[in-house]
């Protein structure tokens, strides 16, 4: 059956987005204004987040939140709840990484990776699918890792986290799925954003990376994005506990 082309819209759907302030997630949030969304964009810089809700054309409200805090993420969840009285769509895509070797590893710098792109996301998406279900469904985009399907030096603690994450949502499109709550992830290769270019925009660094990808490239935010906004929304709508590869061929190489 051909999809229509409104598969593609969120008209009226109330989408948070976390780590919205840059990079990825400013990206995601332009897309989804673009598609008619509603958008509760959260990050820990508000100023960041007013100038981003200021340049897209879509009802917003900012929620400042800091996810390394023991109740950050559940918080989060009830006050984006508050706001909108419930969410259709939750995209979990703040994370950070400190590159770094085993044999160099910062314990804090393990336990604030994890701490964030692991214990966070999957708290606030557990607190917020369940919430969906009892609402009629939903769909929650984790925005993951290449890394979690295949080990990259230097990227101990995060490599660990994402695989995490990944797993984690598998389970809520196992238990949820019934209830009318999708829940997949995204699995970028490196994507070309400020904190990209920052890791991996040394050609000696990069050089090795490229090889390994058959499209000859990184990715640039929107093909994340873009892949973000399919997951979303309808035209996806028999979709649900992948990990999805946006690698330009990286994991079959």
């Amino acid at each position: 059956m051909t999809q229509s082309p409104t598969a593609l819209r969120l008209d009226g759907k109330r989408v948070l987005i976390t780590g919205a302030s840059r990079g990825i997630g400013a990206d995601i949030a332009r897309t989804f204004a673009a598609a008619g969304a509603r958008l509760l964009l959260s990050g820990r810089d508000r100023r960041t987040l007013d100038s981003l809700a200021d340049s897209v054309d879509a009802e917003t409200e900012i929620l400042v939140a800091d996810l390394s805090s023991a109740d950050g993420p559940t918080a989060l969840a009830d006050e984006a709840m508050r706001v909108y009285d419930g969410i259709d769509v939750l995209v979990n895509n703040a994370g950070i990484s400190y590159p770094e070797t085993v044999d160099a590893l910062d314990t804090a710098h393990f336990d604030e990776v994890l701490q964030v792109n692991l214990r966070a996301p999957a708290l606030l998406a557990a607190r917020v699918g369940r919430a969906m279900a009892e609402s009629g469904g939903g769909s929650i985009v984790t925005i993951a890792s290449a890394a979690a399907l295949r080990p990259l030096p230097e990227h101990y603690a995060y490599c660990t986290s994402k695989a995490g994450i990944v797993m984690a949502t598998k389970v809520l499109a196992l238990e949820l799925g019934g209830r009318g709550v999708r829940a997949n992830s995204i699995c970028p290769t490196v994507v070309l954003t400020d904190m990209g270019q920052k890791v991996w925009g040394d050609p000696v660094k990069s050089a090795p990376m490229l090889g390994r990808i058959p499209a000859g490239r990184f990715a640039v935010p929107s093909e994340v994005s873009n892949t973000a906004l399919w997951l979303a929304s309808d035209a996806s709508a028999m979709i649900n506990g992948v990990d999805l590869p946006v690698d330009g061929g990286y994991l079959v190489s």
